[in-house]
């Protein structure tokens, strides 16, 4: 970690002097990099009083400085820090500009958590941003998405999964579960047409509603209840939802291969929805239409970020710390007023109660944590599909089992979405980059991420893709 020192100020010739530090302890700690053309070793000292953080001030000029920390006869990096991939393997990073700002170590001792929250945290901030550099990041965004189609997100090979609407609901979501999906279009053969989308969500609703007195729908009806005969009482279920229930579309919202990246992204902002069937048909009246593939909003970053990959620099918004730009849903400090609160649970709450919060609250998934609000795991709509599995949905009673029960029941599902090398919860922190952040968002299967303080993992936000996504286009 690394700070601005104070006390010296700038001399003549244009140098700052820097504090570095290194605070998971060590016997002997040192720090090398640019700054010593990756030669000498300049030694850190412990601080007083605390012999576990030791810290160096070195004076830089002004720009990118990279460097690394040897602690104990190997070379190591800061992970909490921006870090890269250079000649000397791993390399953390370090902008330091003509008037850096004064930082706060989030390590420095005798701070609380409280005192910390209070302040900005952000070494990787390149202070000053102005509103012609944000409006020029946002044109150029902007040009590139109306230029570009939708034909480019069609990948080279795959499958992509329709269902039938005759086909009863039982059987739909036990496809979806076995072939790691999240979502499949629906096919109507009397029409010769894609007349809908069946979701987690659709699952969700069901589930609650078996588990209503009085409910119309009964387990023995659901073996044989038929998609269509759901999405009919659907319309009639989504006027009963309480707080911000929604009226669904009666029509399939679609795109054509050749709209444009900017039509298909606004399309899911505007309706709300996680994919857009791709269709196209040769017949004029667009009967029998051909599904060429889901488009979805991850897709498209991915060409926003492959196409600015090797001219970042002409977007200087990307080089934003996430936590100074209005980026994502964020916990409410005590005593701010007017917020939103931010939905949480603990893994002994019930999935009766995941499952009513993430319809009310709008949510497609909750953070589980503990007493400290430390992140243990996360509950996303999409884990409901893991109760196909066995006919779990038919031996459990949604107010009865955990959200650590149901996750177990799921532990073994196919993991193909919702998922990232292995882990479930999908982690950033507030001093991460926009352009590190939509990386990120960037991989197949991966629709937020939570804001986590770094070492406790207390969740602090999170941001989805639809939340980048307005932010980059400017819209509300």
């Amino acid at each position: 970690m690394f700070g601005s020192g104070s006390s010296t100020g700038h001399d003549n010739s244009g140098v700052s002097p820097v504090r570095f530090v290194w605070p998971y302890g060590g016997g002997e700690v040192s720090i090398f990099g640019t700054f010593t053309r990756w030669t000498d070793l300049i030694p850190m000292s412990p601080m007083e009083g605390c012999p576990n953080v030791y810290q160096v001030v070195v004076s830089l000029v002004p720009g990118l400085h990279q460097f690394k920390f040897y602690v104990d006869g190997q070379w190591r990096v800061d992970e909490q820090l921006s870090f890269v991939s250079g000649p000397y393997g791993l390399v953390n990073t370090v902008v330091l500009t003509k008037d850096p700002p004064q930082i706060i170590d989030s390590e420095t001792p005798g701070r609380s958590n409280m005192e910390l929250d209070d302040v900005s945290v952000c070494p990787e901030v390149i202070q000053g941003l102005s509103a012609a550099d944000l409006e020029v990041s946002r044109h150029r965004i902007s040009a590139f998405l109306s230029t570009h189609t939708a034909y480019e997100l069609l990948p080279e090979s795959g499958k992509v999964i329709a269902l039938d609407v005759t086909l009863p609901v039982k059987r739909a979501f036990h496809i979806l579960y076995e072939q790691g999906i999240p979502t499949a279009p629906l096919w109507d053969f009397c029409k010769g047409q894609f007349v809908g989308v069946l979701a987690a969500l659709d699952f969700i609703l069901i589930l609650r509603e078996l588990g209503t007195h009085g409910s119309n729908l009964t387990e023995e009806e659901l073996e044989t209840h038929t998609i269509s005969a759901w999405k009919e009482g659907k319309m009639h279920l989504s006027r009963q939802i309480d707080g911000s229930g929604r009226a669904y579309s009666k029509h399939l919202i679609h795109a054509g291969p050749y709209d444009s990246l900017k039509d298909v992204a606004s399309k899911i902002l505007q309706n709300s929805i996680s994919t857009v069937p791709i269709l196209h048909s040769s017949a004029q009246d667009g009967s029998f239409p051909q599904l060429l593939h889901l488009a979805s909003l991850s897709g498209i970053l991915k060409c926003i970020c492959r196409y600015f990959r090797h001219s970042a620099g002409s977007l200087p918004i990307l080089q934003q710390s996430i936590c100074s730009i209005p980026l994502g849903t964020w916990v409410p400090k005590i005593g701010e007023p007017n917020r939103r609160p931010f939905a949480m649970l603990k893994p002994n709450a019930s999935l009766g109660a995941a499952l009513s919060l993430l319809v009310q609250a709008n949510v497609s998934s909750i953070p589980i944590v503990n007493d400290n609000d430390s992140l243990l795991d996360v509950y996303s709509r999409s884990d409901i599909t893991a109760l196909a599995k066995d006919k779990a949905y038919a031996q459990i009673h949604l107010d009865e089992i955990s959200i650590h029960q149901a996750l177990q029941l799921g532990q073994d599902a196919n993991s193909s979405y919702g998922f990232f090398n292995g882990q479930r919860c999908q982690m950033c922190l507030r001093t991460d980059s926009l352009h590190k952040v939509m990386e990120r968002l960037a991989n197949p299967g991966v629709r937020r991420l939570l804001i986590v303080e770094a070492g406790s993992k207390r969740v602090e936000g999170v941001i989805s893709l639809s939340d980048v996504f307005r932010f980059l286009l400017g819209v509300a």
